[in-house]
């Protein structure tokens, strides 16, 4: 229950009566809800919920479309708690509204409206359908008549046999209105027995109607008609707010017609979607603003037709305004206003204890504004404003005290101290209802208020400046129609309280450390107690322990300790000491020396290739004197933020613009300052926007330029590429310029790639190694850049030029065959190793296998051979560039294997590859030998 209406005179005591008061009238937890039951359910009983809370707890009653049930003279009907069971429930006995209200001694309350439904599928009749004949290309509609159902069932067709569904497509649709199936032109496909099947959305039961036969005249095919619309929405819909809306429309005709949707006097709601080959316009989520006037149109080359029909949202009652619990004095005038939105318009009624209320007497009702004029106790009880339209209606409860007691107070007697030459107020406020007569007096004597003594509205007593003489005993009576009662305010009077602290002002330097005394001269019959306020705020010294501390030194003294100082530590320290007689404040502010604040916002005022003029707010300066301003750039390119040189140099404190110079042109920079003072650094001012300098000339040549390598008759330059901030511009490229040592001209060759390293010229005639002149220069948009130094560099030898000569090859065993040549003629394409091919006699030269040298030999050992073989053999020499050609071939045949001991083995290991006795007594022994 909550308080949130009554007097402003009877404030006190009814808030005092509310909290000695736990008893209340009934407020419902659970109502009972809409409910379907289906009849072929295992469970046989109906459970309806109701719960009400309220002290003494409440009792129930249940009634049925108005009619109070009677569970002794029905045995179906059975309570549990607020609950209704209802056994063996049937449609015809126990369909409709139910409702549940709850009673106690305090009143009386009605729950909302709950509608009980039943849910069935009942079978369809079993007399044969007759059949349906129709000529080809006529349009027919095939009857469901669905059998009795509650609640909405889904419709659907079986062709021939389950579970062969009709297909829904621009020819054929299944109303989920009428449940017929409408083909609008007949095809021979079409011929057929057509089953209706029908699904309850509750319990999922199905059932399949007889079979309609449907077949083809004979005499003839039907011609082209105009369309004609078959099945269509209501030419009124009524919807509810928030609900999908699904409008149907679908024609016959030959040709098959084609749908439209169109809104009369408006656009169709972006969110409505259309289904079924647009014989349904579906809106989901329906609104107010979606009401209007729709109209479906069919038409085919015979022609058009066109049905219209409007569309009404609906809402049912919503509050706005409620009523709230109240408790009154009687006398006192009772106005409540309950307030709701709805479409139609919701009207109000008004229940008292479950019973009408008519405007009668001190009783005025104005739609949803009830007023009782001098309130009654008789008026107390459970009041409802009933807001309802024709779809539905809403409950708004409240309950209403009439309040009636005798003074009383509590506590009883009051102390008050008062402090010496301050006003003090002695009040008095009883609990009674209705409102008492009050009267003071001191002794015996009533006291009659004067210039220095005065009896506020409220029935204070207030005392101006007091004095010691102003100490006693002060009563206060209170008394109305059931009773009176006194109450005694004990009055002292106390010197007033002084409190120093100190230093008042005092400067430190981030990280030292300071003590704040504050001491309290007070009566010494009291207890004082201190707190410490930082900025007006209570410290928390568990919080804050890492720099506060609280240290009682005295008994009427306490001190501070603000260890380790940071610069949000300066503020108003204050000192608040309290006694029972009064409140004394002390403040003492703290100023903390350090490093600059970070500067106000950076602005970029003029940006060329090279410089960026910058300007700035001063920032905090802590109490030390800005002496410098450092300036700070950050691109793609830097790691982090870099010092930038400045124009002046240095930024002296007093200045608020500087120029960074020596930037690179067309690099995207964010700019920063930073302040310094005599204590140290501060903290960065927020970055910048980004901006670009302007394009420039670019002013650094590529380095490590150098060459070399490459195929004969080539020359090769390549060099390290200049990195993306030091282009300068768009379009940057490279201008690599070369010429044979000894000539006049250079030529030069455009590399428009900025990632390019490299460049390849091809000239016939010139000779392997011959040496050139090169250098690489840059460009961009704006110009051509810096060339490099000028460096030497041989275009390439080549790949070998002669085969190898004396080659010789000759066998060493059953599976080895030793080669040996002589290298090429000195000169360019030298090799810088060999390759040995070699394959039988039997075989092709593609199927043999290679060897190369590791280094430059001339000569190699091939293994893993045939015995008693012929191989043909050629050498070839290789480097970096190429091959060079093959030898002629030459042939050898390995030896014929053969048994022998290991003895012979070690001699012929020794003969053979020289190998000391010693190592070739450790080689494994072969089976046969050579």
């Amino acid at each position: 229950m909550v308080l949130s209406q009554h007097s402003a005179n009877s404030l006190p005591s009814l808030v005092s009566l509310y909290l000695y008061s736990e008893e209340f009238g009934p407020v419902f937890i659970q109502e009972p809800d809409d409910a379907i039951f289906p009849l072929d359910s295992d469970e046989k009983k109906v459970v309806m919920h109701c719960e009400a809370r309220g002290n003494p707890p409440p009792t129930y009653s249940w009634y049925i479309n108005g009619t109070e049930v009677d569970s002794d003279a029905d045995y179906r009907y059975s309570f549990i708690d607020g609950n209704l069971i209802i056994a063996n429930a049937s449609e015809i006995t126990d369909f409709g509204k139910y409702q549940c209200k709850a009673v106690n001694s305090f009143g009386t309350v009605l729950s909302r409206d709950a509608l009980l439904q039943f849910a069935y599928l009942r079978a369809f009749s079993p007399k044969t359908r007759g059949g349906v004949s129709v000529r080809e290309g006529q349009g027919v509609v095939l009857i469901c008549t669905p059998p009795p159902h509650s609640p909405e069932i889904i419709y659907s067709w079986v062709f021939n046999e389950f579970p062969s569904f009709v297909a829904e497509d621009s020819r054929r649709f299944i109303s989920q209105d009428t449940g017929n199936l409408y083909i609008s032109k007949v095809q021979p496909s079409d011929v057929g027995s057509y089953i209706c099947l029908v699904k309850n959305t509750v319990t999922n039961a199905k059932v399949l109607s007889p079979p309609t036969p449907l077949t083809l005249k004979t005499d003839g095919v039907m011609g082209e008609y105009e369309p004609k619309i078959e099945v269509h929405f209501p030419t009124s819909v009524l919807a509810a707010k928030g609900v999908i809306v699904r409008l149907e429309c679908f024609a016959l005709g030959n040709p098959v017609p084609t749908i439209t949707w169109r809104k009369i006097n408006g656009n169709i709601p972006k969110k409505a979607r259309l289904r079924k080959s647009q014989a349904v316009l579906e809106i989901p989520n329906i609104q107010l603003e979606d009401s209007g006037t729709y109209e479906c149109k069919a038409e085919n080359p015979r022609g058009g037709t066109a049905f219209k029909g409007h569309l009404q949202v609906y809402t049912l009652p919503q509050w706005v305004r409620m009523i709230n619990d109240t408790q009154m004095d009687s006398g006192e005038k009772l106005q409540w206003e309950c307030k709701a939105t709805g479409r139609p318009r919701p009207t109000y009624r008004w229940l008292r204890n479950g019973l009408p209320l008519t405007p009668q007497g001190r009783l005025e009702i104005v739609n949803g504004e009830l007023t009782v004029h001098k309130v009654q106790q008789t008026d107390s009880g459970m009041y409802q404003c009933v807001a309802e339209n024709k779809y539905g209606a809403i409950y708004s409860n409240a309950e209403l005290k009439i309040l009636a007691s005798a003074p009383v107070f509590v506590p009883n007697p009051v102390r008050v101290i008062a402090t010496l030459g301050k006003d003090v107020s002695l009040e008095c406020k009883p609990r009674a209802s209705p409102k008492p007569r009050i009267t003071w007096k001191r002794g015996d004597r009533r006291i009659q208020p004067n210039k220095r003594i005065m009896l506020l509205r409220n029935n204070t007593l207030k005392i101006v400046n007091s004095s010691r003489a102003d100490e006693g005993n002060y009563v206060c009576r209170a008394e109305n129609q059931l009773g009176s009662a006194e109450m005694t305010a004990i009055l002292w009077v106390k010197e007033a309280m002084r409190v120093v602290l100190s230093p008042s002002r005092v400067e430190v330097t981030v990280g030292e450390s300071v003590v704040l005394s504050c001491k309290a001269t007070h009566d010494t019959s009291l207890d004082v107690a201190f707190q410490w306020f930082f900025n007006q705020r209570p410290i928390n010294f568990q919080h804050d322990g890492g720099h506060f501390e609280y240290i009682q030194t005295q008994s009427s003294t306490v001190d501070l300790m603000i260890r380790s100082i940071l610069l949000k530590h300066a503020g108003k320290y204050g000192c608040r000491a309290q006694t029972s007689a009064d409140t004394v404040f002390a403040e003492a502010e703290l100023l903390v020396r350090g490093p600059p604040g970070p500067p106000g916002v950076v602005i970029v005022e003029e940006i060329t290739d090279t410089t960026a003029t910058l300007s700035w707010t001063r920032g905090l300066d802590n109490h030390s004197p800005i002496s410098t301003y450092n300036l700070q750039a950050r691109s793609p390119f830097s790691l982090g933020w870099q010092t930038v040189k400045t124009d002046p140099d240095p930024v002296t404190g007093d200045l608020e613009s500087a120029m960074a110079v020596e930037l690179n042109p067309w690099v995207e920079y964010e700019f920063r300052v930073v302040a310094s003072n005599a204590i140290g650094t501060g903290d960065p001012s927020a970055p910048s926007r980004g901006v670009r300098t302007k394009e420039a000339v670019p002013s650094v040549a590529p380095a490590n330029v150098s060459g070399g390598n490459g195929r004969r008759h080539e020359l090769v330059i390549s060099w390290e590429p200049v990195s993306e901030e030091f282009q300068n511009g768009e379009g940057f490229g490279y201008i690599v310029a070369f010429r044979a040592n000894g000539t006049r001209g250079w030529k030069e060759k455009m590399v428009t790639s900025a990632d390019s390293t490299m460049y390849k010229y091809r000239d016939e005639t010139f000779p392997p190694l011959t040496p050139f002149e090169v250098k690489v220069g840059v460009y961009n948009n704006k110009g051509d850049g810096p060339f490099s130094k000028v460096v030497i560099i041989h275009s390439a030898e080549g790949e070998p030029r002669e085969a190898p000569s004396d080659v010789k090859a000759y066998s060493i065993s059953s599976s080895d065959i030793r080669v040996t040549w002589k290298p090429p003629n000195p000169g360019p394409g030298k090799p810088r190793g060999y390759e040995v091919s070699y394959w039988k006699d039997t075989e092709q030269e593609e199927s043999g296998k290679k060897q190369r040298t590791v280094k430059n030999e001339t000569s190699m050992v091939l293994t893993g051979l045939e015995g008693n073989s012929v191989y043909l053999i050629t050498v070839k020499g290789f480097n970096s560039i190429g091959q060079g050609p093959a030898s002629a071939a030459v042939t050898a045949k390995t030896r014929k294997a053969r048994e022998c001991s290991s003895d012979t083995n070690h001699a012929l290991l020794y003969m053979e590859y020289r190998l000391p006795v010693k190592f070739a007594q450790k080689s494994p022994c072969k089976k046969c030998c050579n």
